[in-house]
């Protein structure tokens, strides 16, 4: 059973104390008076509703206060949760769902941990693996048996890379853009190889957990990463970011 709050209580005998004192000193009428008299009419209607005799039922519980609407995320706001996620701890490891710019999709499994040791294992029928090391980036074409090798300060992936990250000093934060479905973080990035690389990085708007990215390279192809079960516990085996030469 609820308790009724005390504020209630006092309320509801304030409203109803005048109109009960009102008719405690009205006086009853004669006898002989009362068999000849007409039906009284029936009491009028106040601002407050009926006289008390007929009163409905006084509400004795609190009207439910409205909810308390959070304050919208800023700009700034933003940016600094996006970079507490990345700050939070030096691991991650999460399954990944990739769109190329063909359409084509592939998924796996994303191991990181910093500084600059990142694995993209890639699942069957996929060919491909990226694995960096901590100086370098390996793109690999298992069926292929070829190899090619990047400086990780030429890929657009410091977000993952760096020990420490802070997005207003490594890239340049274009714009922030706040909706209901997710916050999402617009990057551009002039250091990668080839050229100027664009990115999208998109936070669930509770957690600040990181949900996608969006990365359009320097020609113009456009690739979007997203992440489901990301573990920021669990440590990675160190043997899968070694790159053999």
């Amino acid at each position: 059973m609820k308790h009724t709050p005390l504020a209630a209580l006092v309320l509801a005998f304030a409203l109803v104390a005048p109109a009960v004192a009102e008719e405690a000193k009205k006086e009853p009428a004669p006898a002989s008076e009362a068999a000849d008299a007409k039906p009284a009419p029936a009491p009028a209607k106040g601002k407050k509703g009926k006289a008390a005799k007929n009163a409905d039922p006084v509400q004795l519980t609190n009207p439910a206060a409205p909810a308390e609407q959070p304050k919208p995320v800023t700009r700034d706001e933003a940016v600094r949760r996006a970079n507490a996620f990345f700050n939070a701890s030096p691991v991650m490891t999460a399954d990944f769902v990739q769109i190329g710019n063909d359409g084509k999709r592939s998924e796996g499994k994303l191991h990181v941990q910093r500084a600059g040791r990142v694995r993209f294992e890639y699942a069957q029928p996929a060919t491909m693996e990226v694995v960096a090391d901590g100086a370098q980036v390996a793109i690999r074409d298992r069926k292929l048996g070829t190899q090619d090798l990047y400086f990780i300060n030429q890929t657009p992936l410091k977000f993952l890379m760096k020990e420490k990250i802070d997005l207003e000093k490594d890239v340049t934060v274009q714009d922030v853009q706040i909706e209901d479905s997710g916050v999402t973080i617009f990057i551009e990035d002039k250091a990668t190889f080839g050229g100027t690389s664009h990115l999208k990085l998109i936070f669930d708007p509770k957690s600040f957990k990181l949900k996608q990215w969006d990365v359009k390279d320097p020609q113009g192809y456009e690739t979007l990463i997203t992440l489901f079960n990301i573990d920021q516990t669990k440590t990675p085996d160190p043997t899968l970011f070694k790159i053999s030469k």
